[in-house]
């Protein structure tokens, strides 16, 4: 690693030998965009906003190179998240080499830069893998995701994800979730929103916890070695995403591999050099949000 391990990095407060995923295949490699946004939510778990440089945006100069190598290590997928990735000057040009060569998912809260770029956009129908779109609209009520994200914002999205899903993309969506909620009731609100907006009412809906804005200090149960083999099985901790993907970071101008699209606050989760590397070292569970993985199966992935 890039830092000095100090004792509480391998063990927990009690004096336990901390949790820990070991990689075992690069099947998902994740572009972080930068985390500049058209929107300022206060909720960001990347504290995104316009102009944010906290991370930088990328350019197909540095995301090529990764492409390549994670290509030589099987890999099956290609994603995308932010900020807002369509504030990207080279977004479409990344995506146009990256589905030249596997399937791409872009996570997007599909308003302006969305809807200003559809030309652009319809354009990577035409490549050789499909590209697909996960639209956030945080809650089946308009004044209540509007609260968060900004006046009309919830109609952008919609009209965004429709299009998107009209130039013949596919598209998910991705919301909010609170701990003791109906999921089901919650699920039947958006399926009338879909069939309202002409879009598919078994879409695909992710949902996610409050994952706390970047370098928050939360109080949660911390994750021991005897954790992860007493209650995860074999194949349940080969299913956490650290255990099959990593993703990129620019960062004051330089690229280092992150364990996670969750992490990337924490500087001692990154890794400069290559892919290969970063999939041999174990990925210690230390972050607050490695227990929403843990205790909720959290997972951006669609894998």
């Amino acid at each position: 690693m890039d830092f000095i391990p100090t004792k509480d990095w391998y063990y927990t407060r009690a004096g336990d030998p901390r949790g820990y995923i070991q990689p075992h295949a690069l099947q998902e490699l994740w572009f972080h965009t930068g985390t500049a946004c058209n929107l300022a939510c206060p909720f960001c778990l990347e504290g995104s906003k316009p102009g944010d440089t906290r991370l930088d945006r990328i350019t197909l100069e540095d995301a090529q190179p990764y492409i390549d190598e994670a290509l030589t290590l099987g890999v099956e997928q290609f994603s995308f998240t932010g900020g807002e990735p369509f504030v990207v000057r080279d977004m479409v040009r990344i995506l146009r080499y990256a589905a030249t060569h596997r399937p791409c998912l872009v996570l997007t809260n599909g308003t302006e830069p969305v809807l200003r770029r559809l030309t652009q956009i319809a354009e990577l129908r035409n490549c050789a893998h499909p590209v697909s779109f996960r639209v956030s609209i945080d809650w089946p009520d308009q004044s209540q995701h509007d609260a968060g994200r900004g006046e009309g914002s919830f109609q952008n999205a919609w009209e965004g994800m429709r299009a998107l899903h009209a130039l013949g993309f596919k598209v998910s969506l991705a919301r909010q979730m609170r701990k003791d909620e109906d999921r089901d009731s919650v699920d039947a609100a958006y399926q009338a929103l879909f069939a309202e907006w002409g879009l598919p009412v078994d879409t695909h809906i992710v949902a996610f916890p409050d994952f706390q804005v970047p370098h928050s200090e939360v109080d949660v149960p911390e994750i021991t070695e005897d954790c992860m083999t007493r209650y995860q099985t074999e194949a349940q901790r080969r299913a956490y995403m650290c255990a099959y993907s990593k993703m990129l970071v620019k960062e004051q101008g330089e690229m280092k591999v992150f364990a996670c699209t969750l992490v990337d606050d924490d500087a001692r989760y990154g890794v400069r050099g290559s892919l290969r590397d970063a999939m041999a070292q174990r990925v210690l569970l230390r972050h607050h949000r490695c227990f929403s993985c843990f205790s909720m199966g959290a997972s951006c992935s669609e894998l």
